[in-house]
């Protein structure tokens, strides 16, 4: 089992940067894929990006590409979402979650943080 605990997220203007941790309990984070997943007012929550165990794969949803990083340090038991050029779409509550695999699909992963918002202002 693995306890997630996100922060870094607050107000941005648009075209600004945000990083996002998550920070994992336990002794098995390498263990586990890490996925970012995001909902804004009056949707679903949807999916971001993921990154695998070891950190050498990484997949992006359409939307994020290019704009997104994830990366990982298992050592610090730490995921990160570097956010760069945030535009106010953006603005949603993040969470990160942990999976076996890199799914996209939220019914996939069996644990989540608690969500940090990240409002992104015009």
């Amino acid at each position: 089992q693995v306890q997630l605990v996100e922060s870094g997220g607050g107000l941005v203007q648009a075209g600004g940067s945000l990083r996002l941790s998550c920070a994992a309990s336990g002794r098995t984070f390498s263990s586990y894929t890490m996925g970012w997943f995001r909902q804004a007012p009056g949707k679903e929550r949807e999916f971001v990006g993921a990154i695998s165990m070891s950190g050498g794969n990484t997949l992006y949803a359409d939307s994020v590409k290019g704009q997104f990083t994830i990366s990982r340090l298992n050592v610090n038991n730490t995921v990160y979402l570097q956010m760069n050029s945030l535009k106010p779409e953006d603005t949603a509550v993040y969470y990160c979650a942990a999976s076996t695999f890199l799914y996209t699909v939220i019914s996939r992963y069996n644990y989540w943080g608690q969500g940090t918002q990240v409002t992104v202002s015009s």
